[in-house]
């Protein structure tokens, strides 16, 4: 097999640059050959804050790359964490007074609503856009209804989008590189697409991350990016709050935790172990106490990412499931309960647990996405603009 079925990523995360290679056997399965992560250097703030250090990494470690496979690549797939993008939603509609939907109906409501996000959003560039709801006479319907009869149509787009000078400052600098960007890929799709791959019944969620210094949260709705958000705290929170009540040291409450398991129902006579004081002295500390410490962080942590976050109102009201995924495994293995219990709302809602999604179903997702595209994921036709009366009959007429 030649070194032409090497394919390039490059993964921007809120830690580091991973530059992976995969290699597509006779099957076309993507196998990783090559992984490299560097930290993260002249990205602060959700934006390139250097341009030349971000620049160098990326050049120094592109150059390892194809001296080590004595290949020259042309194209890149490029993955994104950070940058904050941005979530718009717009719905457009036909009049068709009991005419078919062609499919020139859905190209000129797909065009017409990007140009209205191009024009409104001018300094963003759009990075996916999702077919995400679709109406005829006010019923829903599943897929593009392309050949059905009726008298109103309307069709729901969703935009992600992030800043045009990150975007434009990110395609400079792979362009110095001699290298074109094949597509980009918000990490947050990649994670949602792969969730539904192992959740075929699943297609609107909530996914939840915490890490121990950052949390985020991001929704699909219909198989389609809707939101997402990240936050500057995470459980470390908890580890803090207990030291500071218990006036036991950082690391002494990571050993606790780490070798102890807490239950719900711990005693209230059930006290932390002598063996845990090994360098300080031993104090009488119940593991009730820390248990209730651990769940007013979490029920807090919860209302904060989920159940009184106005930027996701709506979207409580009509998802039930959440995808929580917990970084560190020590706090996982002690307040399991406590997030099921809380995130749950004593049933209403149904929470499952998810590993952190691995490099091979990352490369093996993203791939796949930017080979065959997602079922809901919409590319817009060009065509030529219309002038401002042309524009203006149609919005009146249909």
């Amino acid at each position: 097999m030649s070194n032409s079925n090497l394919n390039l990523f490059l993964e921007i995360n809120i830690k580091e640059f991973v530059f992976i290679v995969g290699k597509l056997d006779d099957n076309n399965y993507l196998n990783i050959e090559y992984k490299q992560a560097v930290p993260l250097k002249g990205i602060e703030n959700n934006r390139i804050s250097n341009f030349d250090d971000v620049y160098k990494i990326i050049k120094e470690n592109i150059y390892i790359v194809e001296q080590k496979y004595n290949y020259t690549f042309k194209e890149l797939v490029l993955i994104l964490e950070n940058f904050n993008p941005s979530f718009v939603s717009l719905t457009g509609y036909k009049k068709l007074n009991g005419s078919q939907i062609l499919r020139e109906n859905i190209t000129y409501i797909l065009n017409m609503l990007k140009n209205c996000i191009e024009e409104t959003e001018f300094k963003k560039t759009i990075i996916h856009i999702f077919n995400s709801k679709f109406y005829l006479d006010r019923k829903k319907i599943e897929n593009l209804p392309i050949g059905l009869f009726g008298d109103f149509y309307s069709h729901e787009l969703s935009f992600s989008l992030i800043s045009s000078n990150t975007y434009k400052n990110l395609i400079n600098i792979f362009e110095n590189c001699n290298l074109r960007v094949k597509k980009i890929l918000l990490k947050s799709f990649i994670k949602g697409a792969n969730i539904n791959n192992y959740n075929k019944d699943v297609d609107t969620f909530f996914q939840i991350k915490l890490n121990e210094n950052n949390s985020k949260i991001f929704f699909f709705e219909n198989n389609s990016l809707k939101f997402e958000q990240n936050f500057e705290f995470g459980l470390g929170i908890i580890i803090k709050d207990i030291s500071k009540i218990t006036a036991l040291k950082i690391d002494t409450i990571i050993g606790i935790l780490s070798k102890m398991e807490l239950t719900e129902n711990v005693s209230d006579e059930d006290f932390v172990e002598k063996d845990f004081f090994k360098e300080n002295n031993y104090i009488k500390i119940k593991k009730k106490l820390i248990n209730e410490i651990a769940l007013a962080r979490i029920k807090e942590i919860s209302e904060i990412l989920l159940f009184k976050n106005i930027n996701i109102q709506y979207f409580n009201k009509v998802s039930k499931n959440i995808f929580l995924e917990i970084e560190q495994k020590f706090l996982f293995d002690n307040f399991k309960v406590n997030f099921n219990t809380i995130l749950s709302k004593e049933g209403q809602n149904k929470v499952k647990f998810i590993n952190p999604i691995s490099t091979d179903d990352l490369l093996i997702t993203a791939n796949k996405l930017v080979h065959f595209g997602w079922k809901n994921e919409a590319i817009p036709i060009s065509l030529p603009k219309k002038s401002l009366i042309a524009r203006f009959f149609d919005a009146i007429f249909g």
